[in-house]
């Protein structure tokens, strides 16, 4: 574990955020290649992405808020910080998505065939997020005694995310990196070959939320996003995040079941 990259005399550089820009970069110029590729407004489509970047960290924020309203009623400070309170993703693609359909309707833009070169980038920065927050101990997972656990041991990012240390964790942050990496490739995949607009970002919404769902049950973190539901063990409770995942794998259902509909003519 490395919270801090690296210093060269007063500056320093954070692992979580370091690899967050990454993710941002890597999705962007994914977006901007393809948009060449299908002949879109590419300047556009860069301009979209920084204004969708801060309505995604708005609505992050604030399911995050809602999810645990008392505690940052009374830490309101916490839900600034990035590193312990960057938000509950599902909200954010939420409140993302939202905003680029407004944007795309106001700049008569062709939106599904948008949102199909939109996935795979969503995918692969999210890839690279997830390593950020393996280094930074973020978003860490449940105590386990598997053969691949990790044992965190660094006092500073204890201090600044609430990761336990020198106990045994999944290490669910992996987990979830590798796993939005085989998603950016099968949806790329899937963009050679898509047989209509619309068809790779519902596979996107399907994947992620299955994968979002499935790690889950490894996280230990859930005192950041709350439970809709707590039993007594990790497989028997229902967190605000899988909440989201199960109504996003129903709208995207809705919405393959519309598209192919809409293909057929």
């Amino acid at each position: 574990m490395h919270p801090i990259l690296f210093k060269i005399g007063p500056l320093t550089i954070h692992s979580y955020g370091f690899f967050m820009a990454l993710g941002v970069a890597f999705g962007i110029w994914f977006l901007y290649r393809q948009a060449k590729r299908q002949e879109l407004d590419a300047g556009r489509l860069i301009d979209a992405a920084f204004y969708i970047l801060i309505a995604s960290l708005v609505g992050a924020k604030l399911i995050l808020l809602i999810g645990n309203f008392s505690y940052y009623v009374s830490n309101p400070k916490e839900l600034l910080w990035i590193a312990r309170s960057g938000g509950v993703f599902q909200g954010g693609l939420v409140f993302g998505v939202l905003f680029a359909l407004w944007y795309f309707r106001k700049y008569k833009l062709p939106t599904w065939k948008i949102a199909d070169i939109v996935g795979p980038a969503l995918a692969l920065g999210h890839g690279f997020g997830r390593i950020g927050c393996f280094m930074a101990g973020c978003c860490y997972g449940r105590a386990c005694s598997l053969p691949w656990a990790v044992n965190f041991q660094d006092e500073y990012a204890h201090g600044l995310t609430g990761v336990p240390i020198h106990q045994d964790l999944h290490p669910v942050q992996a987990y979830e990196a590798i796993l939005n990496f085989i998603n950016a490739f099968i949806l790329y995949r899937l963009l050679r070959k898509k047989k209509y607009e619309g068809q790779v970002f519902v596979f996107y919404i399907l994947n992620y939320s299955v994968i979002r769902f499935f790690t889950e049950f490894f996280r230990g973190d859930h005192s950041a996003s709350g439970y809709l539901f707590e039993g007594p063990s990790a497989f028997l409770s229902l967190s605000v995040s899988q909440g989201f995942c199960l109504v996003a794998f129903a709208a995207g259902m809705i919405l393959l079941r519309v598209f192919k509909k809409r293909a057929r003519g």
